[in-house]
C-alpha cells in the first residue's frame, strides 16, 4: 500500500514540474523577451528621433538624460518623459 501512495507522490511531483514548465515558456519568458526588446529600443533612441509617447503624443527627441527624454511636439512645446517605458519609436 505504501509504494502505491510513493507512486501517487511521485506522480504529483512530476505533474507539477510540468505545470511549472508550461507556465514559463507561456508567461515568463514571453514577458522577459519583451523587456529585452524595450529595453534594447530604449538604449538605441538618439536625439532627432521620432517617438509616440504613451498617451498618444507625436514629437520629437530633443534632448536625453539617463533618466528622461525631452520631446518636442507638434504643438511647438517640449515636454519631459521618464524615460522608463512612456516613449517608443514611430517605427515600432
Amino acid at each position: 500500500m505504501e509504494a502505491s501512495g510513493a507512486a501517487s507522490m511521485g506522480m504529483m511531483i512530476i505533474w507539477m514540474v510540468i505545470i511549472f514548465g508550461i507556465m514559463y515558456f507561456l508567461m515568463i519568458r514571453p514577458q522577459k523577451k519583451e523587456q529585452k526588446r524595450l529595453q534594447a529600443m530604449l538604449n538605441s533612441m538618439e536625439v532627432g528621433d521620432s517617438v509616440v509617447t504613451t498617451s498618444g503624443f507625436y514629437g520629437v527627441v530633443i534632448d536625453m538624460t539617463e533618466e528622461d527624454v525631452r520631446v518636442w511636439k507638434q504643438q511647438k512645446l517640449p515636454y519631459s518623459y521618464e524615460k522608463t517605458g512612456n516613449c517608443r519609436s514611430r517605427e515600432s
